[in-house]
């Protein structure tokens, strides 16, 4: 049973305690409880009653010669559940009184109830003991209260400024020295500061661990890896939880880690209440930008990091999809959301954000690898509705495994750009939709293919500078119709006699012959380029 009242204060341990001078004189062995003896000393406490648990708290270290104990074995068990049900720090029993030897039913009953059991084998002056110990506590208080007001001033400046919840969790992760998750009701992680540790052992099977740890009402280790927890709460109540990974089984909690939780817990919930804030969003979008850039250590820190977010890795089939809008910085903030909100009344696990300006970013995992196409033509519906016509969706190819998102990601990326202006008929595209034109207009600040361009073109174009001719749109026309000189004299809109004169002279002004295939591709390459640089830049 944990102590009636909550400890404040840095306590020494019972350890601690053991090597001062004042007690070390009387020889203590440890008899029971060794596993213990961390356990917090909050005050030490002189008693020769039977009935010491209406006078205790929790966390004393009590002191006796045992003068009243009985002989009787179920007598000792019952005062020795009293301690622990009272949550007594530990029992220390000076030799010569009352034993020689401490009972062997005492010795039983504080390992049967994990209670420090600590025999002095010479005598030491008990008032010593308590003023030498209260005096470290007192010290030690004093010290906490100096830098809780120090750990105070710090959230409230954060609060003050507006600080993003990514730069509280992080200053609590710095003020403890100690990982930091915060996760929201359904034990998705969705900021995590490691302190530089890989994620693959922290997050893994976050979930199922985080389920086994209830918050507690008070702080307290909780859970079997004695994690601490705050609970984080926003205008309709409970949140979520910051979880500070302590792991302080069968011990009383830092107490100077219990102070920064608390604050970061409070800022937190401020920061919820000051207004909008979609901070599973802004998860995602830390994510998929790590994933894209590839910044995780590992395969096995990706899919950790991923799994602890809600996105199963394992089983699924993988997409990376991107809506390349043209809204100014800000007006596609909502429509992640919806797509978010969409793709889970489907029942689609997906990560969703903003990557960069125009550009919102789709992480599917599918457990039907054909199931895709509707998937992506749904948020080509949703893009369309909310962004108009400049909207483009791309999916790059499907992998098994995070390790090949990036590409996956990529190849979505530059479709996007390539593909523009979007058909009002296609909902979205992959990277077998980009052809020689699309290649080109992404390519088109390539300064080789500028001048490649410039080699082929420059004596047509500066001719029709001179005479205000009409050779380049000839030849584009020519080009248009692969060589069908009939069909480009239409496109031209010349008689086939004056559009024979001006292929005639192209090919006197350029040297070469449009009946060969290669230079009437080589030509062909030119007049793209030179048009995707004349052209609306994709992706603007």
């Amino acid at each position: 049973m944990p102590p009636r009242h909550p400890v404040s204060g840095h306590f020494p341990t019972i350890a601690e305690v053991l090597r001062l001078p004042v007690l070390a004189e009387g020889m203590p062995r440890v008899l029971a409880g060794e596993s213990q003896l961390n356990r917090a000393v909050r005050w030490v406490h002189v008693t020769e009653l039977l009935n010491p648990a209406d006078f205790l708290e929790g966390g004393e270290l009590v002191l006796t010669t045992g003068m009243p104990h009985p002989e009787d074995p179920s007598k000792l068990r019952d005062y020795v559940d009293q301690l622990a049900d009272v949550g007594a720090a530990g029992l220390i029993v000076e030799l010569g009184y009352r034993y020689r030897k401490v009972p062997e039913e005492l010795v039983g009953a504080c390992r049967a109830r994990e209670v420090p059991l600590i025999e002095l084998a010479r005598g030491v002056r008990f008032i010593d003991v308590t003023q030498t110990v209260h005096a470290l506590i007192l010290d030690a208080q004093g010290a906490l209260l100096r830098r809780g007001r120090d750990i105070q001033d710090i959230f409230t400046a954060l609060t003050l400024r507006g600080a993003s919840p990514e730069e509280l969790v992080h200053t609590t992760a710095e003020l403890t020295g100690v990982p930091v998750v915060l996760e929201d009701l359904t034990h998705r992680a969705l900021m995590c500061e490691l302190l530089g540790r890989p994620y693959e052992p922290v997050v893994s099977a976050w979930a199922r661990r985080s389920r086994a740890a209830p918050t507690p009402e008070k702080l307290a280790p909780s859970g079997p890896e004695g994690w601490l927890i705050a609970p984080v709460q926003d205008h309709h109540g409970p949140w979520g939880r910051l979880v500070l990974l302590d792991s302080r089984l069968n011990t009383e909690p830092d107490p100077e880690h219990v102070l920064v939780l608390e604050r970061a817990a409070v800022a937190l919930t401020m920061a919820r209440l000051a207004g909008p804030a979609w901070w599973e969003r802004r998860a995602h979008r830390s994510v998929l930008r790590d994933l894209y850039e590839r910044r995780f250590r590992s395969p096995a820190d990706a899919r950790a990091r991923a799994e602890a977010l809600g996105l199963p890795a394992f089983g699924h089939r993988l997409f990376a999809v991107v809506i390349r809008h043209t809204r100014r910085v800000g007006e596609g903030e909502q429509l992640d959301e919806r797509i978010a909100k969409a793709l889970v009344q489907t029942g689609v696990r997906a990560l969703v954000g903003q990557t960069a300006p125009g550009r919102i970013g789709v992480l599917l995992a599918l457990a039907q690898a054909s199931a895709w196409q509707p998937v992506a033509e749904r948020i080509g519906r949703l893009a369309r509705e909310e962004l108009g016509e400049g909207a483009v969706v791309a999916v790059g190819p499907g992998v098994t495994d995070l390790s090949g998102i990036a590409r996956s990601w990529q190849e979505a990326e530059q479709t996007a750009e390539a593909i523009t202006p979007a058909s009002p008929e296609r909902w979205f595209y992959v990277p077998a939709d980009v052809e020689l034109p699309e290649l080109l207009g992404v390519l088109r600040e390539d300064t080789r293919l500028q001048r490649y361009a410039e080699r082929q073109l420059t004596r047509l174009i500066e001719h029709d500078d001179r005479n205000g001719g009409d050779l380049l749109p000839s030849l584009r026309a020519y080009l248009t119709a692969a060589g069908n000189k009939s069909v480009a004299a239409k496109l031209a809109g010349m008689s086939r006699q004056a559009y024979y004169q001006r292929l005639h002279t192209i090919e006197r002004l350029l040297g070469c012959d449009l009946e060969s295939g290669l230079q009437r591709t080589s030509l062909h390459v030119a007049v793209l380029v030179l048009d995707a640089g004349a052209g609306a830049v994709p992706g603007s």
